[in-house]
């Protein structure tokens, strides 16, 4: 029999604002040191009252508006109660009827795609953190992060795949960061995942057993945790066992999950609304105006990209990953732009293709060994745009610019001195370059007897030799026109 995976999200991530969700405590993730961002309000102090923090609450919205979703005029917070050592209030303020957004949708567009419905967006609070000490066989906890503001999407069970799984998250977690809704740090724990997975009969309606697969700090990790708890269900099923309804963690350094508790009934947490917050009424004049303040989204930057400028697809994906990058490539290229419009020498197409495939390549590899982020760049747009414009006009090769450029990155020095400097101008004077060309000849007698007898790749060859004698300084076009003229064919 074949069977049919089922799978749907529960995705958390810690919004970016100056304040915790219902108190002015600090809402620092860089904090080291515990229990410093902390008060009465967020810990839960007897005669305390929360305030609702409006930056998280607009940031939420924007983030429905960004996914397409419905803004519901009329939203109101919940106790949410259970019992649990870094919950200091002994319940949890979230939402349950009444979320913020309802519905939305997010294509996969780099494989099927096919759009990824959203049941439901809705705000609360973060719990703190335990920290287990396994020498002494005691836990601590730090309540930093307690009352954070935490906002919760889940989605409708879309997805078939592991690698689904990926390619939503990390397109969320760009929308996220676009918007500045959240930094989606999965390293420091502001986005993390859970994955509901079920196998059903290919042919059936009904859903299978759901397993659930809890906090995963990695899109991959995620993915990787589908594609085996599909093969681990598969084959239990197989084999006449019946799914358990349970609650799994991956286990990295394993490549599994492993079971973490039976979960046979959903729980009681016994919702109601929070009595000491007043519900909330939304005109439309105000969601209009924060949809107003959206900025252009990843989706719409890529489709820009390559109606404006021509660049291919798989480019203009790329770079409209990282919003800061895209506007920095966006600089370079109006410096370029109007750089070439004084030369004339290059068509405007050209010299654009010429700086993506700069920015896809050796920048963004530089970008990386620095940490992926472009923030304290030594290297203005102007001197980026005079690298790109000395190789377009043939004044140094690509590679030599490969090294500029690396010099740039650690000094920011201007591009002209650090050519003058490495001696990286490219030859051009033909005189030099026939003299030396004369010389490849003479020594590589059999290499010019083949090109003579039509074998072109050795012309290729003796082209070489130059670029290596003249350690790559030469101009390959001109040099390939002194050889072409000094070797007439019979």
């Amino acid at each position: 029999m074949k069977y049919e995976p089922v799978i749907g999200l529960e995705i958390h991530a810690e919004l970016r604002t100056k304040t915790k969700m219902f108190c002015f405590s600090a809402n620092d993730p860089d904090e080291k040191h515990p229990n410093i961002n902390i008060c009465p309000v967020c810990m839960g102090h007897p005669g305390t009252l929360p305030v609702i923090n409006e930056s998280a609450v607009k940031k939420t919205i924007s983030v429905g508006l960004a996914l397409k979703g419905a803004i519901n005029r009329f939203s109101q917070f919940d106790r949410k109660n259970y019992f649990y050592p870094d919950l200091p209030k002994g319940y949890q303020i979230s939402q349950y009827k009444h979320p913020f957004v309802t519905g939305g949708s997010l294509a996969l567009e780099e494989s099927t795609k096919k759009e990824i419905r959203i049941q439901r967006i809705h705000l609360e609070e973060d719990t703190g953190r335990l920290i287990h000490d396994k020498e002494s066989g005691t836990s601590l906890i730090d309540f930093n992060r307690a009352g954070i503001p935490l906002m919760e999407l889940v989605t409708e069970p879309d997805f078939r795949t592991g690698e689904e799984v990926r390619e939503f998250g990390e397109s969320l977690q760009r929308i996220l960061r676009y918007i500045g809704a959240s930094n989606a740090d999965m390293e420091k724990g502001e986005m993390r995942v859970e994955v509901n997975i079920s196998l059903r009969p290919e042919d059936a309606k009904e859903f299978g057993t759901k397993v659930e697969v809890k906090n995963i700090n990695s899109f991959k990790f995620a993915a990787d945790a589908v594609d085996y708890e599909i093969k681990r269900q598969t084959e239990a099923l197989e084999r006449g066992e019946k799914i358990i309804q349970e609650t799994r963690g991956w286990n990295e350094d394993k490549k599994m999950t492993v079971s973490q508790r039976s979960k046979e009934e959903a729980h009681d947490y016994r919702y109601f609304p929070e009595p000491d917050l007043p519900p909330m009424k939304f005109s439309e004049e105000y969601i209009e105006k924060i949809r107003s303040e959206l900025p252009e989204l990843p989706r719409e930057k890529r489709a820009r990209l390559i109606k404006e400028y021509g660049l291919p697809e798989d480019a203009a994906t790329l770079i409209a990953r990282d919003k800061t990058f895209a506007g920095y490539f966006e600089e370079v290229i109006s410096e370029l732009l109007e750089h070439g419009e004084e030369t004339q020498e290059k068509p405007k197409k050209n010299l654009i293709l010429l700086a993506a495939s700069f920015f896809i390549g050796e920048f963004t590899r530089l970008v990386n060994e620095k940490g992926g982020s472009i923030a304290g760049l030594k290297i203005t747009p102007e001197n980026f745009g005079e690298i790109l414009i000395t190789v377009a006009e043939d004044k140094i090769s690509a590679l030599a610019a490969k090294d500029v450029l690396a010099e740039m990155f650690q000094t920011g020095d201007d591009p002209s001195d650090i050519i003058e400097r490495l001696g990286l101008w490219q030859l051009s004077d033909t005189n030099d370059l026939e003299d030396i060309a004369s010389h490849i000849i003479a020594e590589n007698p059999k290499a010019v007897e083949d090109y003579k007898k039509g074998k072109d790749a050795s012309l290729q060859f003796l082209v070489g030799q130059v670029m290596k004698e003249s350690r790559g300084k030469a101009n390959p076009k001109i040099v390939r026109g002194i050889m072409e003229k000094l070797l007439k064919k019979p």
